[in-house]
Formats: C-alpha cells, sequence, structure tokens
C-alpha cells in the first residue's frame, strides 16, 4: 500500500536516532546477517513530538484505510506501545498478543478483553521477515477473530515478508520503508555515494551481503 507521507516519516525516524546507517561499520542481527542499517522504534517514545506524529500518521491509515477495524491489537513487545496510543486516539478497544501464552496465572496470549467475530487490526513496529508478525495473525484468527489486515512503522520491504503477508491474505501498510528512507538519506547527504550504493546492495540480497 503507498501512503503518501512515508519521506516525511522516514525523516522524522533518522532525526529520533530510530534509524542508524553505517554501511562501513555494519550491524550484525541476531539472525547472523551483517546489516548497514538497524531500526530501533522504540526510541520515537523518548521524543514526544515526533511521536505525536508518528502517532498521528498511524491513527490517519488507520482511519482511511482500516475504517471497519473493531479493535486494534499490539504485538509485544514494540508493538504495545503504539498500539495503545493509536486505540486511545481512536478510542477502539485494545488488546495485544504475547509471543507465548503466560507460563502462570490465566495463561493469556492476547491480553485484554475482545469478543470472537470482531475484526481485529494487527499494530506493528517493524516487519523484517514477517514471520512473527503473521504468527501473531494466526493466534488471533484461531482465537476466533477475523483480522483485517495489519500497520507498520517500519519495513524493510524483503520479498519473502512481501510474499508470506500475501499468502496471509492479509492487507497491510506501512507508515514508511527501506526505499523511502534510503532515497531521504541521499537527497539529504546523510550517506555519501559510494554507501548509498551499498546500501542498495544489501537491499537486493540481504542474507549474502558483507559475507
Amino acid at each position: 500500500m503507498n501512503l503518501p507521507n512515508q519521506k516525511a516519516v522516514a525523516e522524522k525516524l533518522l532525526q529520533a536516532g530510530a534509524v542508524k546507517l553505517q554501511p562501513l561499520q555494519p550491524f550484525t542481527w541476531a539472525s547472523g546477517w551483517k546489516s548497514p542499517i538497524y531500526c530501533d522504534n522504540r526510541r520515537v517514545l523518548g521524543f514526544p513530538y515526533i511521536r505525536d506524529f508518528i502517532k498521528s500518521e498511524m491513527c490517519s491509515v488507520i482511519f482511511n484505510e482500516f475504517a471497519n477495524a473493531d479493535v486494534l491489537a499490539g504485538v509485544a513487545t514494540a508493538g504495545i506501545a503504539w498500539g495503545a496510543m493509536a486505540a486511545d486516539q481512536l478510542k477502539l478497544p485494545y488488546i495485544y498478543v504475547r509471543p507465548k501464552p503466560k507460563a502462570h496465572g490465566m495463561g493469556n496470549q492476547i491480553e485484554g478483553y475482545f469478543e470472537r467475530g470482531q475484526n481485529v487490526l494487527v499494530i506493528e513496529d517493524l516487519i523484517s521477515t514477517g514471520k512473527s508478525s503473521l504468527e501473531v495473525v494466526e493466534v488471533l484468527r484461531q482465537a476466533g477473530l477475523n483480522v483485517v489486515g495489519m500497520v507498520s512503522i517500519f519495513t524493510y520491504g524483503f520479498p519473502q515478508a512481501q510474499d508470506a503477508i500475501a499468502a496471509a491474505d492479509l492487507p497491510y501498510a506501512s507508515l514508511t520503508n527501506y526505499s523511502s528512507l534510503v532515497e531521504l538519506a541521499a537527497e539529504n547527504n546523510v550517506v555519501t555515494p559510494t554507501e548509498l550504493d551499498m546500501l542498495n546492495l544489501w537491499r537486493v540480497n540481504p542474507a549474502g551481503w558483507g559475507q
């Protein structure tokens, strides 16, 4: 889904330091991949005006593209705050989903009140491969909820994630993405032409980049 303010959102993420671009000093992900980019949208929570901008953009997308949502569902842990803020702004019920059922008490994996058959919209902060997000979608569906879509703040746009989301028959929108962010970084001279080439090469083959 092509949204109008993707570069504006990308600019805010860069301002907050939520996204770091280091082609010459790459990060190592938990998967072992070498990456010239690291995204931590939790940092945005520490910048009230940027946080408010991101929240407003998210609410706008929800209102315009997913008006049939009865409930918002945040994905633990990073999606919890964004889902709660959006639900408060839009005056919608809110739940969140744990990676696994709770080991004590009621043993819940879905926390909060909901009713079977309700339309639920999943709120994520970041999509990489899409695996963990789609596991949450399956948990919600097994609980009898109708998942009408998913909204994230940022996505790397990996083909495997796009294919998996399409296979799950899941409408999806992201406030910004890797392509918009890298294009903005080049326009604002945040990266050099050489670094831009490296960033574009990583996008073609992230698993093999830097080997």
